[in-house]
């Protein structure tokens, strides 16, 4: 707990500037990826194509052909003339390659002129399907991407089959700014004042306790606060973990009884000022599935509103880009700053990752 006889810290940032390299990204739910279909994504300022092949199995590679820079997810998945294997064709020149990225046919050579095409190679990336979802690693090194030495997050609370509500939306914001306004717990009452969730004029102070996890930090199980109408028509004594992981993945994990609800919000960076909030939620509650349709257009409402809020922040941005942070309520936002620090750290000298957050309680009021 803070020394409460300690006065209130501040200090002044400025982040918002590169990405997080060697690490997984949310790219797509598995239900995206249609087996021979070619479907292009820009994930960490990266062209990448990502699909399904015609066997099934999901494949990323950079989507731009070595050979004239078109685009290979404007082509087509084809049989390979030799072996029968699904290849990605060029639809500039018809250049094939495997989803591994070798090239395997120049169709404009002649008989008489030889060339291994296989030293031609379009970038690939390592990628995981799990849990419904499709992850990417993107790597610092473009020359040689490396192999995954972590995998990507097993979730908790993804019961009962396919996503009940998945929403999705495109904020005009570095991945940074979206993170820090995600993990903020003192504007909810300002920001989101439905009469469902709760209102600015209703107000209290809490104490959560909060604890390291895995490249990140979680607000460790409880009971729901007072002031929060939705969590009551739950039912029951819901108790819910809210864990935040780098790069940008949180997830709430709702327990009422033996029924689950998951929460999970991916940011996804496009580029350097627009990143992908993808919210999905899984469930084995009935009154959950029942009340799904409500609760969809309250995640709309959610999403709009947040980014409502960073378009207005933009413009403060512009001329300013430094922000001041305080105790104890911005602390969840220093933490991912210590996070990313130690993450970039521990990737440029080679060693395993030291978390840096301290088990702590952590106060404010909404």
């Amino acid at each position: 707990m803070a020394d409460q006889s300690a006065p209130v810290t501040k200090e002044r940032i400025v982040f918002g500037q590169g990405f997080l390299k060697d690490a997984w990204f949310f790219a797509a739910l598995s239900g995206d990826l249609k087996a021979g279909k070619l479907q292009r994504y820009v994930i960490v300022d990266e062209p990448v194509l990502l699909g399904r092949d015609t066997n099934g199995k999901v494949y990323a590679m950079r989507d731009i052909c070595p050979h004239r820079a078109a685009p290979l997810s404007a082509g087509q998945m084809i049989p390979d003339a030799k072996t029968g294997e699904p290849v990605v064709q060029c639809p500039y020149h018809g250049w094939t390659f495997n989803t591994s990225g070798t090239c395997t046919s120049v169709p404009s050579l002649t008989c008489d002129q030889h060339m291994d095409v296989e030293r031609i190679r379009v970038r690939n990336y390592a990628v995981r399907e799990q849990q419904g979802i499709v992850w990417i690693y993107i790597t610092a090194d473009t020359r040689r991407p490396a192999e995954p030495d972590h995998e990507p997050p097993v979730l908790p609370g993804v019961v009962g089959g396919k996503p009940i509500i998945v929403e999705s939306m495109d904020f005009e914001s570095h991945i940074d700014h979206a993170v820090v306004g995600l993990m903020d717990p003192a504007h909810g009452p300002y920001v989101h004042q439905q009469w469902w969730w709760r209102s600015s004029k209703k107000q209290l102070e809490k104490a959560k306790a909060f604890e390291p996890r895995e490249h990140g930090f979680s607000m460790v199980r409880h009971a729901p606060s007072k002031n929060s109408r939705a969590y009551k028509i739950l039912g029951g004594a819901p108790a819910t973990e809210i864990t935040f992981r780098l790069p940008g993945v949180r997830y709430e994990h709702i327990e009422i009884g033996e029924r689950q609800i998951l929460g999970l919000t991916c940011l996804t960076p496009i580029d350097a000022n627009t990143t992908r909030i993808t919210q999905i939620f899984w469930s084995d509650h009935g009154i959950f599935r029942f009340i799904a349709p409500l609760f969809r257009l309250g995640a709309r409402a959610f999403l709009k509103q947040d980014g409502d809020m960073v378009n207005l922040q933009n413009e403060g941005l512009k001329y300013d880009p430094s922000l001041l942070w305080i105790d104890d309520a911005d602390t969840q936002a220093k933490w991912y700053q210590q996070l990313k620090k130690e993450w970039l750290a521990h990737r440029a000298e080679q060693r395993p990752f030291v978390n840096p957050v301290k088990p702590a309680v952590l106060k404010w009021t909404s």
